[in-house]
């Protein structure tokens, strides 16, 4: 086929796993400028939740540091379980089911959010709309981070990783729901009792 032009080839594509399209020796976290910065971390989440009724899990990082944070990140790893179950294709299993992450934030990493850059004494916060679907009590785990590609690292004021976590207890019962008749609003009873 003449005139046909192609950047990268069938007849290049066993050198893909060398180096991929353009032959590039850089790496992919040359970006990243390696440091620590410290950071101020509060995460919020109801205590006690019902099943089926969406809730809201903050995480607010504050720059404590002089200098900028090149890529503040959250990485969350308790919004799902491993069943023990052998029969089950996927064993991943939701304890939450995750109806909306931090806008703009999603990373090829699993679990993990990123919002850019950060400027010193700036803070941000990170939002989850969350949905219970399992009953018991839970615990979510949370850790921050300065970048992706770990060159850039965050730490708390004393030098302590910037993690934590926030206990969660779900009742078996869902929160009963009823229409305003003034104003058809959804009017849900948040005086559901957790599980013993």
């Amino acid at each position: 086929m003449r005139g046909v032009k192609t950047t990268c080839g069938i007849a290049a594509a066993a050198l893909v796993a060398l180096g991929g399209c353009g032959g590039g020796e850089e790496r992919q976290d040359a970006d990243e400028p390696r440091g620590d910065y410290s950071v101020e971390v509060d995460a919020s989440f109801p205590a006690t939740q019902s099943l089926a009724k969406q809730e809201r899990f903050d995480v607010r990082v504050r720059n404590t540091d002089d200098k900028t944070i090149p890529n503040v990140a959250v990485t969350i790893n308790s919004f799902s379980y491993r069943s023990k179950r052998t029969d089950l294709a996927d064993p991943e299993r939701p304890t939450w089911i995750v109806d909306s992450a931090p806008a703009g934030g999603d990373t090829a990493y699993t679990g993990t959010w990123a919002l850019g850059k950060l400027k010193a004494g700036q803070s941000r916060t990170f939002s989850w709309r969350v949905t219970p679907v399992r009953p018991g009590n839970h615990r979510v785990k949370y850790r921050v981070a300065a970048g992706l590609d770990g060159k850039a690292k965050a730490q708390l004021e004393g030098g302590e990783p910037p993690e934590g976590s926030v206990s969660v207890s779900v009742s078996r019962k869902p929160s009963t729901a009823t229409i305003d008749p003034d104003t058809g609003e959804v009017v849900r009873d948040n005086n559901s009792e957790p599980d013993q």
